[in-house]
């Protein structure tokens, strides 16, 4: 009783240290690589191929497939990536965690203890931030295998205790067993690398035989993809297949394995007579085998997929909700931040529309038409809330200096959509009311200055949209420049509106409010956009001098008034 009271002890504390080395592993890595992981997630288009070495990358990067699919489910569901792009990700990830189970045959664990020494010194002597994210990777990389020699030291006793030898011999016996109880096992720890860990020690000791530890690794294997199927659960149907298809690689290459376990055994055998390798190579065969069957066929793996779990949604139910926004992510700013980029992109989008849409209203006398567009002022409110709760808390969690301006830089463009919309919404809805209630029409030149400024005020509006989603500062730069412009044509607009009324011209004394109301209005957008354009210069760093060394650009260039098409 006291030889399992000290097994079961040290086994809770050596699998503490595991999990808390790998997940500050995982953190130290993703702080120091944070923006580059978002360059790969963001071309994943290339070909599948690209697609299987990013899962690898991604899983050495998270120590864990599990964290990998997880992922992969929330960028299916902010619609960062497609089905067939997720499937290559997935088959890599299966590889990447091979990387581990390969380092523990090497008996890596041995150094565990001058590993945890050497990050544990960087990280208190260090003054610069990415010098103590490198000594918190290594202590989290010397932590993990410090975790697997405790457990492998407590559990070696086990050797002579006659129960746990007919619990492992009943794994053997009993392969479904086995493969359950394993996958049971990993779902709880979250981690195939953990799972697989404990397998390989247990192997190495020779608590367990071969047969039983493919059995186990099997198990492993699919206890990694439940965790991706519960955080699928309320997600997009994008995301619910990403998860369904990791799920059924597993059970599929199991299924085919289970057969031929004896010459897969075999096969191991001969690659290596040592028990720990024998394991470490089981599990990596077992993935490689899942993505060379599986890779040449994504394409018609997702149509299948798509084809038995059709989308549920129509397209107004999605318009009732962020597209990309993922509270999973928000403990990840580098790709929260990512995901907030694009849904900012999309209410500019909005507001873009919003802003080409207003002539009409005034063109038509169209009633509908000014229902829609609150209807878009509405939608662009509920974006603008949910991103700034979103920003909000990503400035709560560490982040680095450029992360934080980053934030700070999105949360004042959003400020600035919002006021955009609040003056249709308000003004434009006003004046465009009150012209369709009076009959009124502007006069024939007044007009054709009404739909200059318009224009304009569009071309500044789209000159941000592209200099945001590009980061272009050259052409939000450009779109600086042109703000002055604006400013003198409104101001030349209402010395000419004042002459026609000087004229006596009848149309312009009837709509003279609604007319000095409008460019106005088109004025107070142009401001707006002039500050968006500040923020994409600037990145949200208000020590930048970037934006100040335009200024007497921007006042030389007063005196042209039109933008140049």
């Amino acid at each position: 009783m006291e030889t399992w009271e000290t097994v079961i002890t040290g086994f809770i504390g050596g699998m503490g240290l595991l999990l808390y080395g790998m997940y500050i592993m995982s953190e130290g890595l993703q702080k120091v690589a944070g923006h580059r992981l978002r360059t790969i997630l963001g071309n994943l288009t290339r070909n599948r191929f690209a697609a299987v070495l990013v899962g690898i990358v991604l899983t050495v990067f998270f120590q864990s497939s599990t964290a990998t699919t997880v992922i992969l489910v929330g960028l299916a569901n902010a619609s960062i990536i497609t089905l067939q792009q997720s499937l290559g990700v997935i088959l890599g990830a299966g590889i990447g965690t091979t990387v581990t189970a390969q380092l523990i045959a090497l008996k890596v664990t041995e150094i565990s203890f001058p590993i945890v020494g050497i990050g544990a010194t960087i990280i208190f002597f260090a003054k610069r931030d990415r010098y103590r994210r490198i000594g918190q990777i290594l202590l989290g990389f010397g932590l993990l295998f410090l975790g697997l020699q405790v457990m492998a030291t407590t559990m070696q006793p086990l050797k002579d205790e006659p129960l746990f030898r007919q619990m492992l011999l009943g794994a053997g016996n009993y392969p479904l067993l086995a493969i359950i109880g394993s996958t049971i096992f990993t779902f709880l720890v979250h981690s195939s690398a953990a799972a697989i860990g404990i397998i390989m020690i247990m192997a190495m000791q020779g608590l367990v035989s071969l047969h039983p530890t493919i059995y186990l690794i099997l198990g492993a294997n699919i206890g990694t993809s439940f965790t991706a199927l519960l955080s699928s659960l309320g997600s997009s149907r994008e995301a619910q297949r990403v998860a369904i298809a990791n799920f059924l690689f597993k059970i599929v290459i199991v299924v085919i394995l289970l057969p031929f376990i004896t010459p897969f055994a075999n096969l191991i055998t001969k690659l290596s007579s040592s028990p720990g390798y024998q394991a470490a190579n089981a599990h990596t065969l077992y993935n490689i085998f899942q993505a060379i069957l599986f890779l040449p066929f994504i394409n018609q793996l997702a149509k299948l997929l798509k084809k038995i779990f059709p989308d549920k949604q129509t397209a107004e139910e999605k318009q009732l909700k962020p597209r990309y926004l993922d509270e999973r992510f928000i403990t990840k700013p580098a790709i929260g931040l990512g995901l907030a980029s694009k849904e900012i992109n999309n209410a500019s989008d909005q507001v873009y529309d919003m802003i080409c849409s207003t002539i009409n209203i005034f063109d038509r006398g169209d009633v509908v038409l000014l229902k829609e567009i609150n209807g878009k002022e509405e939608y662009l409110d509920m974006l603008c809330k949910n991103l700034t709760n979103y920003l909000t808390q990503i400035l709560r969690k560490p982040l680095s200096r450029e992360e934080f301006n980053r934030c700070m830089s999105y949360m004042n463009i959003i400020n600035d959509l919002e006021n955009i919309g609040d003056i249709i919404e308000r003004d434009i809805t006003h004046i465009a009311t009150s012209k369709i209630t009076n009959g009124s029409q502007f006069s024939q030149a007044g007009w054709k200055e009404i739909q200059q400024m318009h224009q304009n005020l569009c071309n500044l509006m789209r000159m941000a949209n592209l200099a945001f989603i590009s980061s272009d500062s050259d052409l939000a730069y450009q779109a600086i420049k042109n703000c002055p412009k604006l400013a003198l044509m409104e101001r030349k607009l209402r010395v000419q509106h004042f002459n026609r009324l000087m004229e006596g011209t009848a149309n312009s004394i009837a709509t003279s409010s609604i007319h000095l109301d409008l460019i106005s209005s088109f004025l107070r957008m142009s401001e707006h956009i002039n500050n968006i354009c500040q923020q994409i210069i600037t990145r949200g760093d208000v020590s930048s001098t970037l934006f100040s060394h335009h200024e007497q650009d921007l006042q030389s260039n007063e005196d042209q008034i039109c933008f140049t098409h």
